[in-house]
């Protein structure tokens, strides 16, 4: 009886193995688009948007930077925003659990260069963003070129190096699916 006892639990530590195995791809998958779509949204920033405001005059550059600034929050992005963490976190775990040691590792690193992509976001680009909004109207304030000023260079700078962080996530978390589907690397 102590035999059968001792086997279930072996049975079941083999089905969860193979459950996480399964999830496994279509969690780098999600993780994958996920980083990819943040780094892709940087990027626009980076050659689009940022330089075809850089163009304009100072109270244009204010007003969009705030009504961008606003509309982003929104559920949609928050989903991909805060998933594009989540993901490749429960992405390492499921690796890990399934023995794929150099999958797991491309992934926990995908995971903490998007973490470094947030805390970023949350030390510069919120807090700037946050003291545009606080400026008000554009029509109302009295110095447009100081509150853009103090806003755009730091805010462009930091958002190169979250395009950066992020486009090497989701480089990292590519080769973790290639790595996933290539038969016997563990």
């Amino acid at each position: 009886m102590s035999a059968a006892l001792g086997a279930a639990p072996v049975r079941d530590l083999a089905a969860a193995a193979t459950t996480a195995s399964r999830a496994v791809g279509p969690v780098l998958a999600t993780a994958t688009a996920a980083t990819g779509l943040m780094a892709g949204l940087f990027f626009a920033f980076d050659v689009a948007v940022m330089p075809g405001l850089a163009a304009g005059d100072d109270r244009t550059f204010v007003t969009a930077m705030q009504h961008i600034n606003a509309s982003i929050l929104n559920p949609v992005f928050g989903a991909v925003f805060v998933g594009a963490l989540a993901v490749p976190a429960v992405g390492t775990w499921l690796l890990h659990r399934s023995g794929q040691r150099a999958a797991t590792l491309w992934t926990a690193v995908a995971t903490l260069l998007y973490l470094a992509a947030l805390v970023l976001t949350s030390a510069v680009n919120v807090p700037l963003n946050d003291r545009l909004a606080a400026a008000g109207d554009p029509a109302a304030v009295t110095d447009l070129a100081a509150v853009r000023a103090a806003f755009e260079p730091t805010w462009t700078t930091s958002n190169i190096a979250r395009t950066v962080l992020c486009t090497a996530a989701a480089v990292a978390l590519t080769r973790a699916l290639l790595l996933h589907r290539r038969p016997g690397a563990r």
